[in-house]
């Protein structure tokens, strides 16, 4: 189960918050950052569990609840860095096969940079956006994939609508990754952001998988418009996709 990342030297103290002062050429918004940062207790529970950014609590959220993460099962992570999700993939599907008894999963994080290492986990530098990603992909699973993830986000440009378009751009690349490498009754989970373009995304992912649920993981901030969708029961791979994916 998911740590509460709340729960702090259990002395019962009120905690602290910690204010950050403006610096000379630092901007305002970087000062907020930096505030919100060290007030975040996600932010101090990954450090604490050696987690790569506090990410990693909303893929143990969304996984607790939908436990698809299972011993066994072969992983991608699509734009893994800094990593914080092959973390928690490779405990949950006993990559290491440190869990006696149960099955050894696979663990494979694709980026466009070099990631310091993971154990467990192999990771690549690939654009799965390139022409034969998904043959690669599946080489190195040695087979198709149980689970594709996906929490990467387009660079952010400052206007909300343009980034809305590219991040649901990115999702929808993904999800037709996802149906290129998936094996049947696999699952997709993507970030997506709330703002009315997600329409035909969710209707494509309907018609492919058998469940598709959108959802706010608690460790998601309440500021943030991001939600992510899980999309389980993958119906399998038409002979008629290749003729109807966008090139």
């Amino acid at each position: 189960m998911a740590m509460n990342p709340k729960n702090t030297s259990g002395r019962g103290q009120r905690d602290l918050k910690v204010k950050v002062k403006t610096a000379r050429g630092r901007k305002l918004s970087s000062t907020r950052w930096l505030e919100r940062q060290l007030n975040d207790p996600y932010v101090a529970a990954a450090r604490r569990a050696g987690y790569r950014g506090r990410a990693a609590f909303k893929l143990i959220e969304l996984d607790d609840k939908y436990r698809f993460l299972v011993p066994g099962a072969r992983v991608v992570d699509l734009g893994c860095a800094p990593g914080g999700w092959l973390q928690v993939a490779v405990k949950r599907v006993n990559a290491l096969g440190e869990a006696s008894g149960k099955r050894q999963g696979f663990v494979l994080g694709v980026d466009l940079q070099e990631i310091d290492p993971v154990p467990g986990a192999e990771a690549h530098v690939l654009d799965f956006l390139e022409d034969g990603a998904e043959e690669q992909v599946k080489h190195r699973l040695g087979g198709s994939a149980d689970v594709v993830l996906s929490d990467m986000a387009a660079a952010a440009s400052g206007h909300k609508q343009t980034d809305h378009l590219r991040i649901m751009a990115l999702c929808e690349a993904a999800a037709y990754f996802a149906f290129d490498v998936l094996e049947e009754g696999g699952t997709f989970v993507a970030k997506v952001l709330a703002g009315g373009a997600e329409g035909d995304l969710q209707q494509l992912l309907k018609q492919r998988f058998r469940k598709v649920a959108n959802v706010k993981p608690p460790a998601s901030r309440a500021d943030s418009s991001e939600k992510y969708v899980v999309a389980q029961g993958f119906r399998g791979r038409s002979e008629s996709d290749s003729e109807s994916d966008p090139a």
